[in-house]
This record gives structure tokens, C-alpha cells and sequence, in this order.
């Protein structure tokens, strides 16, 4: 279990993926029944979702809370083949 002191010290905390790349920042915190339920994250790679500006992340999906936030590669959404840039041919 993740143990936090306050939430008001996780705002504004950069995000990364556990494989180490640069997800977004945290922008606001999801509470149900005084219990964290999710994260939301701005996002600053928005070509992933379509112009999204951010994500719900399940707290379940949380690595580690440091100098830095950590969640897990599974959060991020899945591409469709067609939504996918197109590799320049050689």
C-alpha cells in the first residue's frame, strides 16, 4: 500500500511510466468515501489520445509515489492499428 501524507504535495508532480517514459503531470485526485480512487493526469503527449488534455488513472495502476509519480505501462490506452503515424517509407 501506498502511504501519502498529503494529497496537496502530489499536485503538480511530474508522471512516468514504470518503462520510464514522460506521461503527463498530476492535475487532481479522484476521492470516494475519503479513499483514493483514481489520479487525473495532463497529459502532455495528447497525439496518444486524439487531443485528449487528460486521463483518469485507476489508483490501482500507481508504482510509486516519490520525487516523481510512477504508474504502470498497462494505464496507457491502446492504439488502434489505424490510429497509429504512419512510418515514412524508405
Amino acid at each position: 500500500m501506498l502511504k501519502i501524507k498529503k494529497i496537496s504535495e502530489i499536485i503538480g508532480k511530474k508522471v512516468f511510466t514504470d518503462e520510464g517514459n514522460f506521461f503527463g503531470e498530476i492535475e487532481e485526485v479522484n476521492l470516494v468515501n475519503n479513499k483514493i480512487e483514481g489520479w487525473r493526469i495532463r497529459v502532455k503527449a495528447n497525439n496518444i489520445f486524439s487531443g485528449a488534455r487528460g486521463v483518469i488513472i485507476p489508483h490501482s495502476y500507481v508504482r510509486s509515489i516519490g520525487d516523481v509519480f510512477v504508474i504502470s505501462q498497462l494505464a496507457m490506452p491502446v492504439q488502434r492499428q489505424e490510429e497509429l503515424p504512419e512510418m515514412p517509407s524508405e
